[in-house]
């Protein structure tokens, strides 16, 4: 069993950053690949960013690549989703999500074993 807690989230104007990070219970963090979904309201969850178990390899939606970093901190159980130069159309509900796929994606939301609560990522124009 893994439990995930996400914090970070907020409000920003177009062009800021935003830090996401989410904490991950249990003593398998390695066992499973991390990543981030984002929804926003009447829309399916959508694959943000994954990385592998052994952190090394990570991978995009192509519509966040080259502004979004994904990154680990394997003593800590951690995840973060590092968000520079935000969009208006990055207004979501930001997820965690933790899953035994071995592929990086990018992933469906059916693939994901553990979810986060969610936290909420607002940009204004």
């Amino acid at each position: 069993q893994v439990q995930l807690v996400e914090s970070g989230g907020g409000l920003v104007q177009a062009g800021g950053s935003l830090r996401l990070s989410c904490l991950a219970s249990g003593r398998t963090f390695s066992s499973y690949a991390m990543g981030w979904f984002r929804q926003t309201p009447g829309k399916e969850r959508d694959f943000v960013a994954a990385i592998s178990r052994s952190r090394g390899r990570t991978n995009y939606a192509d519509s966040v690549k080259g502004r979004f970093t994904i990154s680990t901190n394997n003593a800590k159980n951690t995840v973060s989703l590092q968000m520079n130069t935000l969009k208006p159309e990055d207004t979501a509900v930001y997820y965690c999500a933790a899953t035994s796929e071995w592929g990086l994606g990018p992933w469906t939301p059916n693939v994901v074993d553990y979810w986060g609560q969610g936290t909420q990522v607002t940009v204004s124009s």
